[in-house]
Formats: structure tokens, C-alpha cells, sequence
């Protein structure tokens, strides 16, 4: 998940560096927003990841992946962390972990499933619960650079509770199209019912093929793989959907 818009060499940008947390947001009741300072952070593209690792006083260390949150942005660094069911790592970072503790950061990793403000393509971001996060960050630089290349964004949730970035999204952007589909539970009087993506779904909220639009999928692997299946089903080029999943890891 090389760039030229990203200084440094890659030694460099893979070297553990401190990230102090300087504040935290909730998005949903299981996730928070971190904002962490990292000094001599290189930058970072809109779809890349970062490692992170927790050391104990004892020596122990444990480590997990997670996407960038947010638009390249200096020293700042943005994760979402949704609590993982007897987690190890996920539970700390998005309960225990307070403004002013460290933690190490490296990274940015990642350069297929990346979005640059310099492409003109029309995008389709498509989401399934918290794999719209690295998604956020494509929306978000897009915004910072005043990009008016138009995006589509579907995503896909549990149940309205579970939503990420709500207020953010319901603001909007121009040229920002946002589209929600509920697997479990719907809002009152949602037209759609709960149910798993579909073609329809894809046809009626994405772009038509003939657009030929830059498409990233994230979410569960299921997920992915359903989701890019029904988009070659409906015309759109295998080499113009780029996707990222995620599966069980420890949390």
C-alpha cells in the first residue's frame, strides 16, 4: 500500500518512529479516532498504512497494521481503531491509551492502494464497515487539495450505530457522493433492507463502466472478494479495481 510525493528513502520511512497521541474522537461506541505528533514523519499518501507497536515494561512488544486515516497533514497522524473482541492490541489503543502516552509508528507503507490528488479519473471508493478508513483519507485529500475529481463512495455497515466519520460525511463535499447500504439493521424507514452488497447496489450507487473509473475496495476478504466480483460482472476492468482486505489478526 514509489512515490515521489513522499520524501525519504525506503529505510528510512520503514525505521520505528515515537508517535505521541495528542488527542482522541470517538466515531462509534467500539471506535476512536487517534491523532498522533510523530516528529520527522516523512508524509504519507491517501490509502497508506502504518505498523504499531506497544512495548510492556517486561520487554515484551506486540505489533498490528493500520490504515492512515487522514490527507498527508506535516507531523500529524490520524488512525481509526475499532476494539477487537479480546483483542491484544486494538482494545489498549482505543480504550486505555491517553493523550500524552507514546507509541511507535512505521511506516507509511503501502503503494497500490493509494489515490494522488493529481489523477483526473472519476473514483469509487466501496467500503465495507471499518475498511472505509483508509477511503476517509482519499476523501479527505481530495478536500485538502482541492481536487474536484468526482467520487462515489458506498458503504457498507452492520447497522446504522456502527457508521464511522458520520457527522463528516453527512456535511459532504461537492463533487462527493455518499452512498450507505446496512447488513444487519436499517435505519427507520430505509427503502433498502438489510442485505449483503449486489450488483444492484454497485449499478444504482457506483459509476457505469464506460466511465471507467478508478475503484478501491476495502473491508473482510469476503467482503472484497463479493464486491470486485460484482464489478467485472458489470463491465469494469479487472486492472481499474484496486482492493485491500483485512482478516482476523489477534486485534
Amino acid at each position: 500500500m514509489a512515490r515521489a510525493a513522499v520524501s525519504g528513502r525506503l529505510g528510512d520511512r520503514l525505521r520505528w518512529r515515537a508517535a505521541r497521541l495528542i488527542e482522541r474522537r470517538p466515531e462509534s461506541a467500539l471506535a476512536y479516532t487517534l491523532v498522533f505528533e510523530v516528529d520527522g514523519w516523512p508524509g504519507h499518501l491517501a490509502g497508506q498504512h502504518v505498523d504499531v507497536r506497544l512495548t510492556a515494561e517486561d520487554g515484551y512488544s506486540t505489533q498490528r497494521s493500520y490504515s492512515l486515516a487522514s490527507a498527508p497533514d506535516g507531523d500529524r497522524v490520524e488512525l481509526t481503531v475499532q476494539r477487537v473482541e479480546d483483542g491484544e492490541v486494538s482494545p489498549y489503543l482505543a480504550h486505555d491509551l491517553a493523550v500524552g502516552d507514546l507509541v511507535e509508528l512505521r511506516g507509511p507503507v503501502g503503494g497500490w492502494f493509494v489515490w494522488r490528488p493529481e489523477q483526473k479519473d472519476p473514483v469509487l471508493l466501496v467500503g465495507g464497515g471499518s475498511g472505509v478508513v483508509p477511503l476517509m483519507a482519499m476523501v479527505r485529500a481530495r478536500r485538502a487539495a482541492g481536487s474536484r475529481t468526482p467520487f462515489r463512495l458506498l458503504y457498507s455497515l452492520r447497522t446504522p450505530e456502527d457508521r464511522l466519520y458520520g457527522a463528516e460525511l453527512d456535511r459532504g463535499d461537492p463533487g462527493l457522493d455518499t452512498a450507505y447500504l446496512y447488513t444487519r439493521a436499517t435505519p427507520s424507514a430505509w427503502r433498502r433492507p438489510a442485505g449483503r452488497i449486489t450488483a444492484a447496489d454497485l449499478g444504482r450507487d457506483g459509476w457505469p463502466p464506460d466511465f471507467e473509473p478508478a475503484v478501491y475496495v476495502c473491508g473482510p476478504t469476503g467482503f472484497v472478494e463479493t464486491a470486485a466480483d460484482l464489478l467485472v460482472a458489470l463491465g469494469h476492468a479487472q486492472d481499474r479495481i484496486r482492493t485491500e482486505r483485512f482478516g482476523p489478526s489477534g486485534g
